[in-house]
């Protein structure tokens, strides 16, 4: 069958630049779904784009839809038609509802006797036929986190829409979207290029284009971006920071990439070094260098959308609108350093951190509080619990002053400055920048114990707080990034020495809510929604780990507030299901619970034992238990594991010997509980109900 390319460009006002992948993703999988749908095979799907236009390229596009042969099965032949052979009436009324004669219809041997099929064939359409229906519907299906609506079109989209190229092999698809038709005609760059582009085939779209000062391809975009600033860092010396957020932005930004080197004053380089950052890759989308000492140059390379021409014009304004963004923050710096950091703290109680929850003064009292109880839960000397509280109390204080005030980004940051210009310990400035760790999944960890524990402090306040108040995330909703906060403390405590268990986190903090009045809800309640969403964390993190789902849930459905423990009782689980014994402890298990769940009772008296296998097994599990104790002291759970296996065959001898539902109730009830004891030393490691045997 022959094939065809097929090109989709729908060209637009500029689309934000954190739209774009999302959009790719989408027309790709859209685009794969219709195209199956409509029974067209195709070879290859690919996805393009710059700010102005959103390109779909599809290669080996079969032109021929595939023939469809439908198949209904139908009543029995003996009802479909009399002893003459005469069709009945539940023949006619099958034919007639298949839209059939009833001679069209087959008769066909089954397993079950004779049987009528209705059989039709629907010959496959001209793919170029269809094309008009299916690029209609993708583009109509696409969805977008803000869309918008012009003029008194019925569509909604991500910018309005200019133009659309439609072409299959030369052939334009007859396409119409919110009265844009489409046609052979693309437009180039908005400021080097003029007048349409006509494009006479798929094979001429890319090169044409270039021509015209556009580099459809993101990825040739960002290969040229890289060369370019890398080539100009070598040029002085330096190395170009490449931030890969930036730089993906920098590629949606720009058809037509241009790097160019500009300076500033190198008395500014007086300022910390993430204030010159942050000035130049958040305000103005600068890539810093830095000198081969590590020190960052007072230099700054951008990338502009266009060619060379009038370079310099261009280097010069940037440097211009980079000058007056450094002297602001020169100023907003040294008007900070007027007052030492501890002064700050009195403006914190004008500001709200959440209606009920209070102020964020109010909030750095429960944060010190809070870090004072799990020091001491650490056993932390004197000394050391000072420090902590300490940059507990100073943690929030450079949210007043000017410099975080313009760049939200350096909190913390900033904190951790103005603490060393004020004379505070190293150690405290280091805990005011750490306890905003980790600020996303992959991002580095506090290394202090301090720091760890203002974090977590911190952390926990927020999310028990807002749950008491009944702010609680929901679906993708989480504007107080409850979600990524329970993750970092997760991490910390996973990753580091910490020993703090999560019971004792959020009850402290649900305690001190609750002697402060902040609590808006029942505070049992409130507990176990929190413990809830922490362990929808923990199966996030284990998933994260490749740790089975039913390992995981097993886990999971015992006590996990020990967060290393329960993970260690995962690795160890997923590494004794590799063993040969494996089955067998499994198989204890289950039976002892099936029976055991029968039962609250787990007083055992031996008085009633009525059989040999009673006692022997009642022997095991002392001996099993003393043991698993020791074992699970030492955190040794594949040893434990091991260990409860031997309880597998005086649970089997128990079962071959003894009815455990005997017709007398106490009996009956003294060897339910004799089972539940086993089961409950099983569920020290895990819930092994919830393994499956692959």
């Amino acid at each position: 069958m022959s094939k065809e390319k097929l090109l989709l460009e729908i060209g637009t006002e500029e689309i934000p630049a954190g739209f774009m992948q999302p959009i790719f993703d989408q027309l790709e999988k859209l685009a794969a779904e219709l195209f199956k749908h409509y029974r067209i095979d195709i070879d290859s799907i690919d996805t393009y784009g710059t700010p102005r236009r959103l390109t779909l390229l599809l290669e080996g596009v079969n032109k021929e839809q595939k023939d469809l042969t439908k198949e209904v099965k139908g009543p029995a032949k003996n009802i479909a038609f009399d002893d003459e052979g005469n069709p009945t009436k539940a023949g006619e009324g099958f034919a007639r509802g298949q839209g059939l004669a009833v001679d069209e219809l087959e008769v066909r041997n089954t397993e079950n006797g004779e049987y009528l099929f209705a059989v039709q064939k629907e010959e496959g359409k001209r793919t170029i036929e269809l094309l008009s229906e299916l690029l209609n519907k993708l583009i109509k299906d696409l969805s977008f986190p803000k869309a918008m609506r012009w003029a008194d079109k019925d569509l909604s989209f991500v910018r309005p829409i200019q133009w659309i190229l439609a072409l299959y092999g030369e052939e334009v698809v007859d396409l119409e979207i919110a009265d844009v038709k489409a046609d052979r005609y693309t437009r180039g760059h908005r400021f080097l290029s003029e007048g349409e582009i006509e494009i006479d085939s798929v094979d001429d779209y890319f090169d044409k284009l270039n021509d015209e000062y556009v580099i459809v391809n993101q990825n040739k975009r960002k290969e040229m971006v890289i060369e370019q600033i890398n080539k100009l860092a070598d040029e002085v010396q330096g190395e170009v920071l490449i931030d890969k957020g930036l730089l993906t932005e920098v590629i949606y930004l720009v058809e037509y990439p241009t790097g160019l080197m500009g300076s500033f004053d190198a008395e500014f380089l007086e300022l910390p070094r993430e204030v010159l950052i942050t000035s130049m890759r958040e305000h103005q989308r600068y890539f810093p260098v830095e000198g081969k000492d590590g020190n960052l140059m007072p230099r700054f390379i951008t990338v502009r959308n266009g060619s060379k021409d009038y370079i310099d014009i261009v280097k010069e304004g940037n440097e211009k609108v980079l000058r007056a963004r450094l002297a602001d923050g020169k100023f907003f710096y040294d008007e900070d350093q007027k007052e030492d950091l501890e002064v700050k703290i009195e403006e914190l109680k004008d500001i709200i951190f959440q209606e009920d929850l209070g102020t964020i003064y109010e909030k750095v009292e429960r944060i010190v509080e809070l870090t004072e109880r799990f020091s001491k839960v650490l056993n932390l000397d004197e000394d050391q619990v000072e420090i902590n509280k300490r940059a507990a109390y100073l943690s929030k204080a450079d949210l007043v002053t000017e410099m975080v005030t313009e760049f939200s980004k350096l909190q913390g940051v900033m904190g951790r400055e103005y603490a060393k210009l004020s004379g505070e310990d190293e150690v405290v400035a280091e805990a005011i920048f750490e306890h905003y760790l980790p600020r996303h999944a992959t991002d580095i960890l506090p290394e202090s114990t301090t720091g760890q524990l203002v974090s977590i402090a911190d952390k926990i306040d927020n999310i028990v707080g807002c749950f008491g108040v009944g702010l609680i995330p929901t679906g993708s909703q989480d504007p107080y990034a409850l979600r990524r906060q329970a993750q970092g403390i997760v991490r910390i405590i996973l990753e580091t020495e910490l020993n703090l268990n999560l019971d004792e986190l959020v009850e402290n903090a649900l305690t001190l809510l609750d002697d402060n009045n902040k609590l808006k809800r029942d505070a049992d309640e409130v507990k176990e929604e929190v413990m809830g969403f922490f362990k929808q964390r923990l199966e996030w993190f284990m998933n994260k780990q490749d740790i089975r789902y039913d390992v995981r849930d097993a886990i999971l459905a015992t006590e996990f507030a020990d967060i290393k423990d329960a993970f260690e009782r995962a690795e160890a689980l997923m590494e004794f299901r590799e063993k040969e014994k494996f089955e067998n402890l499994i198989s204890a298990y289950n039976r002892a619970r099936n029976l055991a769940v029968k039962t609250n009772n787990d007083q055992i008296d031996l008085e009633l034992f009525t059989d040999s296998s009673e006692e022997e097994l009642y022997n095991a599990y002392l001996t099993v238990q003393e043991k698993l104790q020791q074992l699970l002291n030492e955190k040794n759970y594949v040893s434990a594991l091991h260990e409860l296996v031997k309880l597998q065959e005086p649970i089997d001898k128990f079962f071959n010997s003894v009815m455990v539902m005997a017709d007398d109730e106490t009996v009956k009830e003294n060897r339910l509980a004799l089972l539940k004891n086993i089961v409950n030393i099983f569920t020290k490691v895990a819930d092994l109900s919830e393994i499956v045997i692959d």
